[in-house]
């Protein structure tokens, strides 16, 4: 519980790009946000240990953020950050294109990179922080060839991290859910074991029986209380088909707001408008949520449309320098920038918006707690310099430091070679 003594002072920033304050941070929340040296008598300086004054304790640590832009930690909505060859020499692109081409090239070479592991998984959650990403919803391989060792691994490089980087976990069936027998059991098991959602993948054309993958999917949610995370890459009328399917399970189960999300979702910006609205509204009134990995080579999810029809949505790397694809570097912030330009989102209200996605708003797909500067918040705080958000996004500008649960972080000293 914190009180409101602090233990860290980070010092002259602006929060959103506005006035210039101190934010104080005890027991790794945010106990107070008020105007810069407002009666506490803190000395300047780069950098230092201890200051006197109100709310300080004896030997609080003091950061300056020397007037630079301040923004809540960023958070990745999709990620897969069991299965990176982050840290491995150059791993040429092979195999077959197309999903069913890249989930044998992923089996073959898989064991080869040490995917799933620890380190793999630790590397990946370092970059993602080190570029001030403080929560991931992650999906995790789980399969005949790995069972639960990659939901493991996971566990692992978080703990490994102390806690910096809040992660939740999606049991994800890459290799399909129906056409694998034991692949349901295993997200049985991955459910009753704690896991925060459990994953599906293109009914109809993977598994070729979308009403018996999602009838598995929902018994086993509606038998946990897991949430439901599912990958639809499904085209057009057929992706709408599954989008209809999920949320008449969704409905008739009475599963709560929240709880379901889709990722990708092609078809959502396939169909036309009038078929698109009431996807959408529909999806508001269940609390069906999406997510985005902003692929460059496709239409982006309409901003506008979303927010009128009140579906949240929140933006992820998806795989990050791995055997589907050697693009990615785990910078949300760069995802977040992708979106906006590739969907021509350019006045100030719509750039802000994408901003508040990629860090506030996004936040709910990981925690329900609140994910903002302010006091009682979990201190993630990442500082740029930066004239505003909006100068942030569109330059993508660098960290200068990133806050994590009230435990401040070099950039420079998380920094790795992605080969070593």
């Amino acid at each position: 519980m914190a009180t409101d003594e602090a233990t860290l002072i980070i010092r002259d920033v602006r929060p959103w790009g506005g006035a210039r304050s101190d934010i104080r941070v005890a027991d790794g929340r945010i106990v107070s946000v008020t105007a810069t040296g407002a009666g506490d008598g803190v000395a300047g300086g780069a950098s230092a240990s201890g200051g006197a004054g109100a709310g300080a304790g004896a030997g609080a640590r003091v950061v300056d953020g020397r007037g630079q832009l301040a923004l809540p930690g960023l958070v990745n909505t999709h990620a897969h950050v069991d299965k990176s060859w982050w840290g491995h020499e150059w791993e040429s692109y092979g195999g077959e294109p197309g999903t069913q081409g890249r989930i044998a090239h992923e089996r073959a070479r898989r064991d080869a990179l040490g995917i799933p592991s620890e380190p793999v998984a630790t590397r990946v959650l370092r970059e993602g922080l080190r570029t001030g990403t403080t929560r991931v919803r992650t999906h995790v391989d789980v399969d005949l060839g790995v069972g639960l060792r990659g939901i493991e691994a996971v566990r692992a490089a978080a703990d490994a991290l102390d806690g910096a980087v809040e992660v939740s976990i999606v049991a994800f069936p890459q290799d399909g859910v129906l056409r694998r027998p034991g692949v349901l059991d295993l997200l049985r098991q991955a459910a009753t074991a704690g896991a925060d959602h459990i994953g599906g993948l293109d009914p109809s054309l993977i598994d070729r029986d979308p009403v018996g993958q999602l009838d598995g999917l929902f018994a086993i949610a509606a038998d946990t209380g897991c949430g439901i995370d599912i990958h639809l890459h499904e085209p057009a009328e057929l992706g709408a088909f599954a989008f209809d399917l999920v949320l008449d399970r969704v409905e008739r189960l009475g599963i709560a707001p929240g709880r379901v999300n889709i990722a990708h979702g092609f078809a959502i910006v396939d169909v036309d408008p009038v078929r698109r609205r009431d996807l959408l509204a529909r999806m508001a009134s269940l609390g069906v949520t999406m997510t985005t990995v902003a692929p460059v080579r496709m239409r982006q999810l309409p901003l506008h449309e979303f927010d009128e029809a009140g579906v949240r949505f929140g933006f992820g790397t998806d795989g990050i320098r791995d055997l589907w694809s050697p693009y990615g570097d785990g910078d949300l912030l760069g995802i977040a920038w992708q979106y906006a330009r590739a969907g021509g989102v350019v006045r100030d209200e719509d750039l802000t918006r994408v901003v508040e996605v990629a860090t506030r708003d996004g936040a709910r797909f990981v925690t329900d707690e609140a994910h903002d500067l302010v006091a009682g918040a979990r201190a993630d705080v990442v500082l740029l310099d930066a004239e505003n958000p909006l100068d942030a996004l569109v330059r993508r500008v660098p960290r200068s430091l990133v806050v994590a649960g009230g435990r401040v972080f070099d950039p420079a000293e998380l920094a790795q070679r992605p080969w070593e």
